[in-house]
């Protein structure tokens, strides 16, 4: 089951090689999982174009939801992010929201609070 290949949004996505939500694409993208960038930034990352998270655009098939924006800008994207239907939502360091925590695990959505780096790295993704 951990070697199945998860849909993974990431929120947040960033061309900045040294941010974190670029690193966690980039490890994503080497283990072969499909990936959907969204962010209120124009870009594009391993051939994936950064889709306008302004436009709240319909993804479907996402397993995983990975947060890089700050838990205070997420109430703007909470009902978004709960639209996506996702299996779970990784909260990375600095994303942590209770409100749509509690929200998520209300509609049966897994959260974890912890860094989507070291889940791969573990193989706890």
């Amino acid at each position: 089951m951990k070697n199945e290949k998860k849909l993974t949004a990431v929120l947040g996505a960033s061309t900045n090689p040294t941010r974190y939500a670029y690193m966690a694409a980039d490890r994503l993208h080497q283990h072969g999982h499909p990936i959907k960038l969204l962010s209120i930034k124009k870009g594009e990352l391993f051939g994936e174009p950064f889709q306008n998270l302004r436009n709240k655009p319909d993804i479907e098939g996402v397993d995983t939801v990975t947060l890089y924006i700050g838990s205070d800008n997420l109430d703007e994207w909470q009902d978004y992010i709960l639209s996506l239907n996702p299996k779970r939502i990784i909260f990375n360091p600095g994303t942590e929201n209770e409100a749509l925590a509690s929200a998520a695990q209300a509609k049966g959505i897994e959260t974890i609070e912890a860094c989507t780096l070291v889940m791969l790295g573990t193989g706890q993704f």
